[in-house]
């Protein structure tokens, strides 16, 4: 890290008052709770709920409570080192940046396909436009990539911004709502088992995203770098730490609303998912306004979409900023710092592309998608989370920004059960796949 005399971002702290330092700090953390409050809650979270009421409530938490430290080791890396964790891996040798990077290539299209199928699903369900899955999914990802082609983070910044203010207020009616006109769930004596083939794959494709995928870690700590030059502030690590909680806490809550909306309205009601994003949507829609009135309508359609879109948006971005720093880091004789914006560009088309050929070629095979790309976040999980660790407990980590005793303890206690419930998943698909 350069010495604090030198350093202009450093001197500037000194002059800032500690609110204005938090205010300064504040992004990086709501752009991590706009990614991670999409599929893994409108989508998985609600199916939890409808599917098994309350009864999956415990794995809601524990994935939030496991992940934690890892995730959490992403603003706190950046704000040690003033490096992202991308050049963290390579620290770590060959193997580590080896292995990020494939798990980013083998995931990221998956991943993109399912946050904008369910997206396009929405945006048709809201307009009333009815169009094919593919050219709505064309459509947003267009509107994405002409928000972000400035290449500036603060563009990101401010859209999430108030998207999230639209969300948080709409889901915390709806689920009011529905908490207090009661809707079809009654306390049960009984929950449909989840130890089959099927509820296990379900279980593992529900923690998988919840509440993000832990390769989210490295595009925080480049989303913290981002902030830092956006303000010409470098934050101290408990204000950085603090974004952080409030972004994660923010998603952890609201996940477990979701869950509550699926169970309080859609359980019991006799309704199957269906495989079709657009069915999907006009079910989900539909089935909270018999239950909560048609005057919800509205605040569900928009708290829907405004999640659906904030990750898209936020995935949108977060994947070519991912892909042009692996480049630089595995290549940097040949890319240097005017390269910077031109690459982002590129990439933000190319991988938006690609992303569209997933969807052309599964076709509106919903579930299947979401599922797929969940599933696959999930079992890359415990390698990510292990390489996470080492990296912040490693020599040239600053001894005063390790993590302290019981975050430690955690992690080991996280590897542990993300290791475990990976294994679960896979003995139960040889034995009964």
């Amino acid at each position: 890290m350069e010495d604090s005399q030198n350093n202009p971002v450093q001197e500037k702290k000194l002059e800032i008052k500690p609110w204005d330092g938090i205010k300064q700090s504040l992004g990086p953390g709501l752009l991590m709770a706009a990614a991670a409050i999409g599929v893994s809650h409108l989508v998985q979270s609600t199916r939890a709920g409808a599917s098994y009421g309350f009864a999956l409530i415990w794995a809601v938490v524990l994935a939030n409570i496991f992940k934690y430290p890892f995730l959490e080791y992403g603003p706190r890396y950046a704000i040690a080192t003033g490096e992202s964790m991308i050049e963290g891996y390579k620290r770590l040798g060959n193997w580590a940046i080896g292995i990020f990077v494939a798990f980013t290539i083998g995931t990221m299209f998956a991943v993109q396909a399912a946050v904008t199928i369910v997206s396009a699903s929405l945006a048709a369900e809201l307009t009333g436009i009815a169009l094919t899955p593919v050219l709505w999914s064309a459509i947003l990802l267009a509107i994405c990539i002409l928000l972000l082609m400035s290449g500036q983070y603060s563009a990101l910044d401010g859209a999430i911004k108030l998207i999230m203010i639209v969300l948080a207020l709409s889901t915390v009616v709806a689920v009011g709502a529905a908490l207090f006109q009661g809707g079809q769930q009654q306390v049960a004596d009984y929950y449909p088992s989840i130890w089959d083939i099927a509820g296990v794959s379900f279980l593992i494709a529900l923690m998988g995203w919840m509440p993000i995928p832990i390769d989210a870690s490295a595009w925080h700590s480049l989303w913290t770098l981002e902030r830092e030059k956006q303000t010409q502030y470098r934050p101290k690590l408990k204000e950085s730490l603090l974004d952080f909680n409030i972004g994660y806490i923010g998603a952890a809550v609201l996940a477990l609303g979701f869950l509550l909306l699926g169970a309080l309205v859609m359980y019991g009601s006799g309704e199957e998912y269906a495989s079709s994003g657009a069915v999907f949507a006009g079910q989900l829609i539909g089935l909270y306004t018999e239950s909560l009135g048609n005057w919800a309508y509205t605040v569900i359609i928009i708290a829907a979409f405004t999640t659906m879109f904030s990750t898209t948006l936020t995935v949108t971005d977060a994947y070519p900023r991912v892909s042009r720093r692996m480049l630089e880091v595995l290549m940097p004789q040949t890319f240097d710092e005017k390269d910077n914006l031109r690459l982002y560009r590129l990439l933000l088309i190319i991988i938006s592309a690609l992303s569209l050929g997933v969807l052309y070629f599964l076709g509106d095979s919903f579930t299947l998608m979401v599922d797929l790309a969940t599933t696959l976040s999930f079992l890359t999980a415990p390698v990510l989370a292990y390489l996470n660790y080492r990296l912040v407990t490693a020599e040239h980590m600053p001894a005063d920004c390790k993590p302290k005793p019981w975050l430690k303890w955690l992690s080991w206690s996280g590897i542990i059960f993300l290791t475990g419930f990976a294994l679960l998943y896979i003995y139960w698909i040889i034995r009964f796949g």
